[in-house]
């Protein structure tokens, strides 16, 4: 029995080595390029340096969003079946799967100068694309739906029973959210709010269509890194391998919260 069991995990093991082999060897390749000697003078270019900060504002934004507008629509699927809630399900799912060029066109065509509702922001001398706020917009299409989904999976496994006892002890329904629905969420509503900060640290397709890649005003971390394949092989390193170093973080903690959750 205990040979069986060493034998098929011998052979699982070996059978696993190839794509996982595949998935790290990348990883170290770009870990062992990094320049160390010139850590310093990258970080010193002005234009990195506005690419990181802009990264942080754009991200930290975003999320803002998220959090704000999001939370009603993962609260509205966690609640008991309705109509149209496939629907509404697979729409927030969709910004997933679709390549990021199509996200890109799809924000140009809805928000461009000529866009079904660019033209009438126009008319109020609201111009959004290859602006700071086009890179917040691209970020928000591409991450917010890991929020949503991941908030709307915790507020699913709330005891609602807990909710209507609050209710008739006289707790309102802001009482309620805040006080008994966030708490009991919290792990799915931090996990999820994190994994769109750091999807929204990644994107690059939906933000160069859309907001463009100018240093200063639209070029994030992604972009810079773009450019720097292109000029700078140096930057373009360094600042791969601090996105990889952040997700790598980011995942830790995601994962740790989640084990937690499921203690």
């Amino acid at each position: 029995m205990g040979n069986n069991r060493f034998r098929r995990s011998f052979w699982l093991i070996l059978s696993s080595m190839p794509l996982l082999g595949f998935l790290l060897i990348p990883l170290i390749a770009v870990a062992l390029r990094v320049p160390i000697e010139a850590l310093a003078s990258t970080f010193a270019k002005p234009a990195v340096r506005e690419a990181l900060s802009l990264s942080l504002l754009t991200t930290s934004s975003s999320m803002l969003i998220t959090l704000v507008f999001g939370t009603p629509i993962a609260i509205l699927l966690a609640r008991p079946r309705f109509r149209g809630q496939a629907l509404l399900d697979t729409l927030i799912d969709l910004p997933m799967i679709l390549p990021p060029s199509v996200a890109g066109i799809a924000l140009l065509m809805a928000f461009g100068r000529r866009g079904l509702l660019g033209q009438y922001l126009r008319l109020i001398e609201i111009e959004l694309p290859f602006t700071t706020a086009a890179v917040v917009l691209a970020q928000v299409f591409v991450a917010s739906p890991f929020y949503i989904k991941a908030a709307a999976a915790a507020f699913a496994t709330i005891d609602h029973d807990l909710e209507d006892a609050a209710a008739l002890d006289g707790a309102n329904s802001r009482q309620i959210f805040w006080f008994i629905s966030i708490p009991l969420a919290w792990t799915g509503v931090v996990s999820g709010a994190v994994m769109t900060w750091v999807r929204a640290l990644g994107e690059f397709g939906a933000t160069i269509i859309f907001a463009g890649n100018f240093v200063g005003r639209t070029q994030t971390m992604p972009l810079a890194i773009y450019q720097g394949f292109e000029q700078d092989l140096n930057v373009a390193l360094i600042l791969a391998m601090l996105l990889l170093v952040i997700s790598f973080m980011i995942l830790g903690l995601v994962k740790g919260l989640l084990a937690q959750r499921l203690r």
